[in-house]
C-alpha cells in the first residue's frame, strides 16, 4: 500500500535518520574502556536507559503491524501478551537477575556452563546464535522490509539492505551503549506517534463512549471461553508463561540489557519501568486496530489495519512521524539482535579458541556485527523466496523450543538438586522432541485437528520435560559445580540492600493490573 507523502513528511523522515545517526555515532567519541563495554556498556546503565531500550527492542515492526491486526480481528484479547508480562519481568528482576549478577555472567550460555557444564553450554550457544539470526534479525528484516517496500514502492531487498546498513553502522561502532542510547530516542518516537494515531482515531469515532459501543461486546473481553479456538483463557494463562519464562528471563537479547545495569537495584528498577510501560502498549498498539475496525472494516483487513489507519488519519508531517516510528521499531530490533549475536559469538565461540585482550575483543565484536548483518540479509532473502509460510514456521519453531529452555533455567535457578545429566536430557532430548512435534503440528500431521493449540501444546511439553528433569535428577548425581554456586535463597540473603521500595513498586503495579483486568473482565 503505497502512501502519498508530502515534502514535509520526507523532511521529518530525513530529520529522524540524521538524529539517529548522530546519537549512535556520538557515543563512539567518548571512547570505551575494556572489551566488555561494546557488549555490556561497561555495566553502567541506569534504570531508565534499560527500560526504554527494552521497550524499543520489544516494540518491533511486527508489534506495530501484528497487534493492530489482532485488535482489528479479535479485540483486546491480544493485550494479555503485554499486560501479563509484568509477572515475568518481576521474576527477572527479583529472582533471576540477583542470581545472574552473583555469578558475574555476561551471556546466558555462560550461566548454563557454570551450572550444568559444557554440553548444556554448547546447546545454548548454538541455539542463541540461530534464534537471534532467525527471530531478531532475519524475520524482523523480512517483515519490516516488506512493509517499507510496500509503503515507498521500493524493492524488498533494497529496503532490507538499507535498514541493515543503518542498524549495523552505529551498532558496530558504539556497541550496546549506542543501541541503548538510540533505543531511548526511538522509544520516544514510537510512543509519541502511536499516541497521536490513537487520539486521532478516537476523535474521528466521536469519543470513548462511541468507541466502546461501536464494536461487538466480545471485543472488550480479555479472557475468552475455553471453547475459543484461538485465544481461550486456558491457552493464555497456561501456555503464555512457558514461552514468557524463557523470553523475559533467559533470552540473551532481553537479559543482556539488564545485565549491563550499574548495579542490581538499577537493573531491578529498569525491569519495573518496562513493566509500567507495558500498561500503555495495548492502548497505543492494539486499540488502533480496533479503531480501524470501527472506521474502515468494509475496506481494510487485519494485515493492513495499521497502515490503513495511518493513511486515512495522519496529516502530512505527522504521517512522516508515524513512518519514522515504524522504521525506528525495525532498526532498534535489528540493532539489538546484532549486538547480542556479536556478544555471544565473541565471548562464547571465538573466546574458546583464541585468547584476546580487550582491544581484540572490541575488534572481533565489530567485525562479527558486520558479518551478522550480512547473514541476516541472506536469511531475509531466503524468507522472501520461501513465502509467508516459512516465516510463520520459523516463529512457530522458536515457540515450540521454549519449553526445554524454560525448564532448565527455572530449575537451574530454583532447585540446586537439578543434575547435569537431567539438563542435558531435557535440552537435547527435549529439544529434539519439541522440534519433531512442532514440525508435525505445522504440517498438520498425522491429520488436521490432531494437535491442540500451540499454547496448550507448549504446556504439555513443559510439564512432561519438567517431570523428566526431576526424575533424572533424583536418579543421578547432582551437578558438581552447582555446589559452588549460590542458591536462590542464598543470593537473596546476600543482597545487602534495602529492597522495600522496589517491592512497593511491584505491589502498586499489581494493583493497577488487577484494576485493568477488572475493567475488561
Amino acid at each position: 500500500m503505497k502512501l502519498s507523502l508530502g515534502i514535509i513528511d520526507y523532511v521529518v523522515l530525513l530529520a529522524y535518520l540524521v538524529l539517529l545517526l548522530i546519537i549512535g555515532f556520538y557515543l563512539n567519541k567518548k571512547g570505551t574502556k575494556g572489551g566488555s563495554d561494546i557488549f555490556l556498556g561497561g555495566r553502567t546503565l541506569r534504570w531508565w536507559q534499560i527500560g526504554f531500550s527494552l521497550f524499543s527492542a520489544n516494540a518491533g515492526p511486527m508489534m506495530l503491524i501484528g497487534f493492530a491486526g489482532i485488535g482489528f480481528s479479535q479485540g483486546v484479547v491480544g493485550s494479555n501478551f503485554e499486560w501479563l508480562a509484568w509477572i515475568f519481568l518481576l521474576l527477572l528482576a527479583m529472582f533471576f537477575l540477583p542470581h545472574y549478577m552473583a555469578t558475574k555472567i555476561s551471556t546466558m550460555p555462560q550461566f548454563l556452563k557454570l551450572r550444568f557444564g559444557n554440553r548444556a553450554y554448547n546447546f545454548l550457544v548454538i541455539y542463541s546464535l540461530i534464534s537471534i539470526l532467525l527471530v531478531w534479525l532475519g524475520s524482523a528484516l523480512y517483515a519490516g522490509g516488506l512493509i517499507i517496500s510496500q509503503i515507498f514502492d521500493w524493492s524488498l531487498m533494497f529496503s532490507v539492505v538499507l535498514i541493515t546498513v543503518i542498524a549495523t553502522s552505529f551498532t558496530a561502532v558504539g556497541g550496546l551503549k549506542a543501541v541503548v542510547r538510540t533505543g531511548i530516542f526511538q522509544s520516544v518516537i514510537i510512543i509519541v506517534s502511536s499516541v497521536v494515531l490513537t487520539w486521532l482515531g478516537l476523535k474521528r469515532i466521536g469519543g470513548i463512549d462511541a468507541f466502546v459501543k461501536a464494536v461487538p461486546g466480545h471485543y472488550w473481553k480479555l479472557f475468552r471461553p475455553a471453547s475459543d479456538p484461538e485465544y481461550s483463557w486456558i491457552a493464555i494463562l497456561a501456555g503464555y508463561p512457558v514461552v514468557a519464562i524463557y523470553y523475559w528471563c533467559a533470552d540473551q537479547t532481553i537479559v543482556q540489557k539488564v545485565l549491563a545495569a550499574r548495579d542490581l537495584k538499577e537493573g531491578q528498577y529498569g525491569a519495573l519501568f518496562l513493566a509500567v510501560l507495558k500498561i500503555i502498549m495495548p492502548l497505543i498498539f492494539i486499540f488502533p486496530g480496533i479503531m480501524c475496525f470501527v472506521l474502515f472494516k468494509d475496506t481494510a483487513q487485519a494485515d493492513n489495519a495499521y497502515i490503513t489507519l495511518v493513511k486515512q488519519l495522519m496529516p502530512h508531517g505527522l504521517l512522516g512521524l508515524c513512518l519514522a516510528a515504524l522504521i525506528a521499531a525495525l532498526i532498534d530490533t535489528v540493532s539489538s539482535g546484532l549486538n547480542s549475536f556479536s556478544t555471544v559469538f565473541t565471548l562464547d565461540v571465538a573466546g574458546r579458541f583464541r585468547e584476546m585482550d580487550d582491544a581484540a575483543k572490541r575488534r572481533m565484536g565489530r567485525w562479527i556485527t558486520l558479518v551478522a548483518g550480512g547473514l541476516a540479509i541472506g536469511i531475509a532473502f531466503l524468507f522472501s523466496r520461501s513465502g509467508k509460510g516459512f516465516f510463520e514456521l520459523s516463529q512457530g519453531m522458536v515457540s515450540i523450543l521454549a519449553p526445554p529452555l524454560s525448564v532448565v533455567f527455572l530449575a537451574g535457578i530454583t532447585w540446586k538438586r537439578m543434575s547435569r545429566l537431567a539438563a542435558e536430557v531435557v535440552l537435547y532430548g527435549g529439544g529434539l522432541v519439541c522440534l519433531a512435534v512442532g514440525i508435525c503440528n505445522v504440517l498438520n500431521f498425522p491429520y488436521p485437528g490432531f494437535w491442540p493449540h500451540f499454547l496448550i501444546l507448549s504446556v504439555y511439553l513443559f510439564i512432561g520435560l519438567l517431570v523428566v528433569g526431576v526424575v533424572v535428577s533424583l536418579l543421578s548425581a547432582p551437578a558438581g559445580d552447582a555446589a559452588r554456586l549460590p542458591s536462590l535463597l542464598e543470593t537473596d540473603k546476600n543482597r545487602g540492600s534495602d529492597l522495600r521500595r522496589v517491592w512497593l513498586g511491584w505491589a502498586l503495579l499489581a494493583l493497577v493490573m488487577a484494576l485493568i483486568y477488572w475493567v475488561f473482565r
